[in-house]
């Protein structure tokens, strides 16, 4: 419960009826998109300025209340639960365009911006906004930020934090930042924006972003192939990326593939089955599609691929990427055990074959779907619950074999976390990827935003 004096102040602070306690409240902002964890919040502010935030998070410092930052809540990782009590500052209302400016190429959001209408504020005026991912119609550019997502254009674009070009925070403490106001160059020693990139919530609240944009794609065309095994879509891979500039390569298998489209009626991409497919997006302009075809020809010669399709027509396109894109969504109705890993994208196929012999050890009768962005070694392993299974019983089964999984990924030099964060989730196997020095110095950077330990309690690391 939380304090009655602490109650009164932030109802005069935002307004009575900006602190939110009803259950349906408590629930809709307690969670992200995992299952694991049920929802405890004690109330969910909603502040209406970034001096709002901040004398909120200097509120919670005097009265020793927990805080946990709230975006869109779309990640997969448990980053923004709040289970114990918490007080949870949601940044919905912090959503607007506050500065444009075209020569720089650059705008000025607040936090809870939604992805997609910084996309089509991006388009509207010429310009593109290339983070990209499923819930890109929900996530905010904050939960963006504090995540470093990445999404299906990682292999020309980039992450979030390549994006970023300046940040507004209230750190921990509740001292309001400014970092890096917006430059590209600016080589005056720590650069404490990217300590809050991917951060997690756990060093402060980002209440403002300055995003760089870039020129938009011109004339892309998608191609889906039929690919004969894992190891040869890597040198499908090394074909493509050689002679072309992808915009994208994504990976899906037929168990995906199978979900999909029972789930939401698309249209397979062409007849014939294979045990994976390969999604490419390319501009066409100069000879790109020729060349693009002509390795398709090359790669069918040499029994790398089996068929293939190439988009006629943007709404071809569109669907052909829905086959991709809407894995996560269709398989979150089945509340798979997920792992996003990632290792170097040349040691891929020697680690999904002793993943796969792993885990046909362990779950002999769990169904196992794969799909990922091959172009940066990002893999999504999604082991779905059977319908009979508790799903406690399925949660304690798979996290048995989350620790091999994790030695395994050690063992490859790769990281249990792409882009999904750690949270709660993988905070116990977070020494598979960091070390113990590593750690260390992590836990006194968040002590020095964070001294009273406020910031999201419990995420990353306790």
């Amino acid at each position: 419960m939380l304090p009655a004096p602490f109650i009164a102040a932030v109802q005069q602070l935002i307004g009575a009826k900006r602190l939110l306690a009803e259950a349906a409240d408590l629930q809709r902002y307690g969670v992200d998109r995992t299952t694991i964890w049920q929802p405890a919040p004690s109330a969910i502010a909603l502040p209406g300025s970034v001096e709002e935030v901040q004398q909120l998070v200097l509120l919670a410092n005097q009265y020793d209340v927990a805080v946990v930052p709230s975006g869109g809540r779309t990640g997969l990782s448990g980053g923004a639960v709040a289970k114990n009590g918490e007080l949870v500052i949601a940044l919905d209302r912090l959503n607007e365009v506050i500065e444009f400016n075209p020569i720089d190429r650059s705008v000025t959001v607040g936090a809870g911006m939604v992805t997609e209408a910084l996309q089509n504020f991006a388009e509207q005026h010429g310009l593109y906004y290339p983070v990209d991912f499923a819930s890109a119609g929900s996530s905010q550019i904050g939960g963006n930020i504090a995540t470093n997502a990445g999404g299906i254009k990682v292999i020309r674009y980039g992450m979030t934090r390549d994006w970023v070009l300046g940040l507004k925070v209230v750190t921990g403490a509740g001292e309001l930042l400014e970092l890096n106001r917006g430059l590209l160059k600016n080589n005056t020693g720590y650069d404490l924006r990217h300590l809050f990139i991917g951060s997690e919530g756990t060093l402060g609240l980002i209440c403002e972003a300055t995003i760089k944009l870039a020129r938009p794609p011109v004339d892309l065309a998608v191609l889906v192939l039929g690919v004969n095994d894992f190891p040869s879509i890597m040198t499908v891979l090394e074909k493509y990326t050689a002679a072309m500039d992808l915009t994208a390569f994504e990976f899906f298998s037929e168990a995906a593939l199978c979900r999909v489209t029972e789930h939401t009626g698309l249209a397979r991409p062409f007849e014939s089955q294979a045990p994976f497919y390969a999604l490419l997006e390319f501009e066409q302009g100069g000879d790109q599609l020729d060349t693009a075809m002509a390795l398709f020809e090359q790669c069918l010669e040499a029994e790398l691929v089996s068929d293939g399709v190439v988009s006629q027509s943007l709404s071809q396109a569109a669907n052909l990427w829905k086959l991709r894109e809407d894995i996560s969504e269709t398989l979150w109705h089945y509340k798979p055990y997920k792992n996003d890993i990632s290792v170097k994208v040349s040691k891929m196929p020697d680690f999904i074959l002793e993943v796969d012999a792993l885990v046909a050890e362990r779950y002999p009768s769990f169904e196992v779907v794969w799909y990922g962005h091959i172009g940066d070694g990002n893999l999504h392993l999604n082991i779905l619950k059977p319908a009979e299974l508790a799903l406690e019983q399925f949660v304690a089964q798979c996290s048995s074999v989350s620790s091999e999984v994790s030695e395994l990924v050690e063992r490859y030099q790769g990281s249990i976390s792409a882009e999904h964060g750690v949270g709660l989730l993988k905070k116990p196997y977070l020494k598979h990827s960091k070390s113990s020095e590593e750690i260390a110095l992590m836990r006194a950077i968040r002590r020095s935003f964070d001294p009273k330990g406020i910031l999201n309690p419990g995420k990353l690391f306790d």
